[in-house]
């Protein structure tokens, strides 16, 4: 399985002419231990004429590395062993490096990287299909703050709970490692080596072979947009790893086009190729492709998604990203000059839900109104800009969405970035009425798209989520400073009062604050809801007309300023309806909407409601089909056809009551 062996290998070689060895090299950066035993090291480092493996604690002599015309170091060391650490020394310099492909950091990004044998683990996942983007529901999990002890093999004992609840494929937030105690993990700077605070590479694989046990799936948030400030000593081995001709909010932006980019592009290959093959990862999330700048031919997200598949072999994977200007290219087939993904996050949905909820319009906000035309929209098409004009700065937004299927979006009411860009951190439940909440988590969970919830989101969580990033005192008061200036975009946390309240990104109580309290699963006013995700969930699961997106197969209607109908045909007019009220009591009376007529010889009932009791609802009256359609506030209906009685007004009641055969009709 995986992507064939560097050219030139065989079951026997030679590494640039230093020794044989017993098998061939996987990937074209960082240690291997060989199945003959020793283990070969490779590093691109085009500045230097000299390079050398110097062993922690002198276990082993200083190994030689022969340098390639272009630029590449290798070298075999037969003695070398899983477990080992090492460093290298660049020319004739006394500082020693970390391996820029590191498997794992057990000190951090500053100390010695550690030699790791991915085969000494035992898989049991060889039956595993991998996941496709049909009937998916995605939960996006910090491990840091997931549970009380924020680490793997915390968070692998409460896999089975998700899946119970419904969910088919977690998201880890990235793991490459980072400086501090704790982060988010976007400012990473060895990106093949999971960090040492969660745990063991091991332990991220056995986290990965329970879930797959369970029938669910694992996708990593990568970041290869930018690497982090404290902790990357790429430049030291090149230059060329960065360029100056894009730039980033984060930093540096990497070098995929320019001079000598060939190796950067050949490391982010190997490392996707590395987590799918080692870790039997079931795809990615890319972070802010935006800002992936590649004007090749071929562009590298391109030539990753290809790779990964590879790597894949049978098994499928999954590829998500996140694009603020949702450009769908990324998500289009290949033949059509797409890059050949599988869906991408839809902040459109979340921008109008916030909307919806909270009544706040600031800025990126500012292009919505949380209408019901909107989420119509959005459920026909998926995004709402499409190339439009975004704001006031005529920034246009979007590219066209037709032709793409429903599971192309990811739609979400919170994720990492959205909770924690609100000044308190807090949570969808606790900026609106609880009913209002209840009526916007059925939209996600019934509708079409790939819906997709954040830790804590599905029993309303009492934690907030705060941008958190343990850095030096030095960069801890820049990550302070930059901070506050990202967060006065809104206008009503620019004030100096709002300011001093800001939760400092360095301070460890913001830290923990973020960690989930598991046990709020089962408490008064946070069950309730956990039944309700539940059932939501179930419902997805079991309803051929939820589970059908065909073109077609979904139609909406406004009802009314708040309210809308969203009608799912199926067959055997075994439709659903689902009708959302998201303001005050509405008396409809006589509706001149036809999405609103049941099936013939049918009519509505109600088959799940948001006010149910058990909701801590206030219960909501029948529907009638007659002339007195009525529409509880802030709730959602999900209504199903059941036989009804002969209707003297049907045509075929009245044929029958005049005698008149009714074949002739």
């Amino acid at each position: 399985m995986g992507l064939p062996p560097m050219p030139g290998a065989g079951m026997t070689q030679t590494i640039d002419n230093v020794k044989p060895i017993a098998t061939a090299r996987r990937l074209s950066v960082g240690a291997e231990v060989l199945r003959g035993g020793g283990v070969s090291f490779r590093v691109w480092a085009p500045l230097h004429q000299a390079a050398s493996i110097v062993f922690e604690n002198n276990v082993l002599p200083c190994t030689s590395l022969v340098r390639k015309p272009d630029g590449y170091f290798s070298g075999f060391a037969p003695d070398a062993r899983s477990g080992m650490r090492y460093r290298f020394r660049l020319g004739d310099g006394e500082t020693l490096y970390p391996d820029p492909a590191s498997r794992f950091q057990p000190d951090g990004p500053h100390g010695p990287s550690q030699i790791i044998d991915p085969t000494a683990f035992s898989w049991t996942d060889a039956a595993w299909p991998g996941i496709t983007p049909n009937d998916q529901v995605i939960y996006e999990m910090h491990i840091g703050t997931f549970t009380a002890k924020g680490n793997w093999a915390a968070a692998q004992e409460e896999l089975a709970e998700l899946a119970n609840l419904g969910i088919t494929c977690i998201e880890v937030m990235p793991v490459s490692e980072f400086p501090g105690k704790f982060g988010w993990g976007y400012d990473g700077v060895c990106h093949f080596a999971p960090t040492h605070l969660y745990g063991s590479p091991d332990d991220f694989r056995r986290f990965n072979n329970h879930a797959h046990d369970l029938k669910m799936g694992v996708i990593l948030d990568v970041v290869y947009n930018h690497f982090g400030p404290d902790g990357n000593y790429l430049k030291s081995f090149s230059a060329d790893y960065f360029t100056k001709h894009y730039r980033t909010d984060w930093g540096e932006a990497i070098n995929f086009d320019g001079e000598n980019s060939q190796p950067v592009r050949d490391f982010f290959i190997a490392n996707a190729r590395y987590w799918i093959e080692e870790f039997h990862l079931d795809g990615f999330r890319f972070d802010a492709t935006q800002n992936i700048y590649d004007s090749s031919p071929s562009h590298i997200l391109a030539d990753i998604s290809r790779a990964a598949r590879a790597s894949a072999g049978r098994r499928c994977i999954i590829l998500v990203n996140e694009n603020e200007p949702q450009h769908t290219v990324l998500i289009r087939k290949t033949e059509q000059g797409g890059f050949g993904m599988d869906a991408i996050w839809n902040d459109d949905f979340h921008h109008s839900a916030l909307v919806r909820l909270s009544g706040w319009r600031d800025s990126y906000l500012g292009g919505f109104s949380g209408h019901p035309q909107e989420f119509i929209s959005m459920a026909r098409f998926g995004t709402l800009y499409q190339g439009q004009c975004y704001d006031r700065n005529k920034h246009r937004r979007g590219s066209p969405t037709f032709g793409l299927p429903s599971t192309a979006f990811i739609n979400f009411i919170e994720n990492h970035d959205q909770v924690s860009n609100l000044a308190r951190g807090l949570r969808s439940h606790q900026l609106t009425s609880l009913a209002q909440y209840r009526a916007m988590v059925a939209l996600l969970l019934l509708g079409p798209g790939t819906p997709m919830l954040f830790q804590g989101q599905e029993f309303a969580a009492s934690a907030p989520f705060h941008f958190f990033a343990d850095h030096n005192p030095e960069l801890a008061k820049l990550v302070r400073k930059g901070r506050a200036e990202y967060m006065s975009q809104f206008p009503g946390v620019a004030t100096p009062a709002m300011r001093e309240v800001l939760a400092d990104p360095s301070a460890p109580q913001t830290f923990e604050q973020c960690r989930l309290k598991l046990n709020e699963r089962a408490a008064p006013g946070h069950a309730e809801i956990y039944a309700m995700y539940r059932d939501l969930l179930r419902l997805r699961k079991i309803e051929p007309s939820l589970r059908g997106r065909w073109p077609g197969g979904l139609e909406g209607a406004v009802l009314g300023p708040e309210a809308l109908a969203l009608r799912f045909f199926a067959e055997g007019n075994d439709d659903r309806l689902l009708l959302i009220n998201f303001g005050a009591d509405v008396h409809l009376g006589a509706i001149a909407e036809p999405l609103i007529a049941p099936p013939l010889g049918k009519k509505w009932d109600i088959q799940w409601s948001s006010e149910d009791a058990k909701y801590l609802g206030h219960g909501i009256a029948p529907i009638t089909c007659g002339e007195d359609w009525r529409l509880t506030a802030h709730a959602a209906v999900l209504l199903r056809p059941v036989a009804s009685a002969p209707d003297s007004r049907d045509i075929r009641t009245y044929l029958e009551g005049q005698k008149v055969p009714v074949e002739k009709y």
